[in-house]
């Protein structure tokens, strides 16, 4: 390993005798019967273990990486249960270390070596640990730590499909709702994270699950809770208008209990809020297939929506909101019904 620091010093482990020696403190930790204490001398001796290996992958005042020295040490440490053992021995590691940690692992996820990201062949082969990574939410002291590896994770598409194809796509509708706001916030990133990244999973996904999927997510449009609420709202406009999802929006958009809770948005006390929701209402009213229900509710209550825009204003208010608000009004304007005969239902837009 001559040549692969920029180091003086005689006494650098080599990439690979820090991913063995780590992996040996990991195993005698693991196989512990009780939690050590973080002044212990193989935990300590970890923490140590970890510098090192953030060293060489950020450098240091007087280290820059070397791409030599990080790609021998991703290879290195993904050719075993180096990350699996790291991973469950993280509880065990103070929250400075915790942190550390986290930091090497999200470097490694990243690493390419001869063009291949390793830790996507690794997270292939070893998808079990996300069933480890995404309960981490349910505890308050890992969970910052488990939720950053997780959404580094899923970076790889192989570990996205997993998440969406398997139960722990559901807990997410709790973890965005945690009390605390630092998890809840943590987890809505990896949530956006899982459903924004890679475009034909998450249509596949979508169109494959769009009735128990927007059912809980229109549950977190009408939470009591104005954060949840907001960006609820906001990811909602971000899902719909992504092309991939051009067929889920289509479906979204044809559905009147739909439109009901976004008219109910456009009510909101809270001003990004409403701007949110009007992103996505504006997707109703510009729907040229129009179901019969919702062209019937738009003409029946057409004078108050109208008396609703010209009084929609914001402080600050760009060429496109106006624009599309003005294409809004248009579109109610101009509508007729389609089933004269259907008894009126009223809307939630206040006069």
């Amino acid at each position: 390993m001559k040549g692969l620091f920029r180091s003086s010093s005689s006494k650098a482990r080599s990439p690979a005798e820090l991913v063995s020696h780590l992996r040996d403190l990991l195993i005698v930790t693991d196989q512990s019967a009780t939690i050590p204490t973080r002044n212990t001398k193989k935990m300590s001796e970890v923490k140590k273990v970890i510098l090192e290996m953030r060293t060489i992958l950020y450098g240091s005042d007087q280290l820059e990486p070397t791409i030599e020295a990080c790609a021998k040490l991703t290879e290195e440490f993904f050719k075993e249960d180096t990350m699996h053992l790291l991973i469950i021995g993280l509880p065990k590691l103070d929250a400075g270390d915790r942190q550390e940690a986290t930091y090497v692992l999200a470097n490694l996820q990243r690493q390419r070596v001869n063009s291949r990201v390793l830790a996507s062949d690794y997270m292939e082969n070893n998808l079990g640990l996300i069933d480890i990574l995404v309960p981490g939410y349910e505890d308050d002291e890992i969970a910052l730590c488990y939720g950053a590896i997780l959404r580094d994770s899923t970076r790889h598409q192989v570990v996205a499909r997993y998440v969406l194809e398997s139960a722990h796509i559901k807990k997410f509708f709790g973890y965005i709702q945690n009390p605390n706001f630092e998890i809840a916030s943590d987890a809505a990133a990896t949530f956006k994270e899982l459903l924004t990244r890679h475009k034909s999973t998450v249509a596949e996904f979508l169109s494959n699950n769009y009735e128990w999927f927007f059912r809980e997510y229109n549950s977190l449009l009408e939470s009591p809770n104005y954060i949840t609420r907001r960006n609820a709202v906001k990811f909602l406009g971000l899902m719909l208008l992504d092309r991939s999802n051009t067929s889920v929006m289509v479906q979204y958009v044809s559905s009147i209990d739909n439109m009901r809770i976004l008219m109910n948005l456009l009510r909101d006390s809270n001003k990004t809020i409403k701007l949110e929701a009007f992103h996505v209402f504006k997707l109703f009213a510009a729907n040229q297939n129009k179901p019969p229900e919702i062209v019937n509710v738009l003409v029946t209550n057409r004078s108050k929506l109208l008396r609703f825009f010209n009084d929609f204003h914001f402080d600050k208010e760009d060429e496109d909101f106006k624009s599309d608000k003005a294409q809004v009004v248009r579109e109610i304007e101009t509508l007729e019904p389609t089933t004269p005969s259907a008894s009126p239902q009223r809307c939630e837009i206040p006069c």
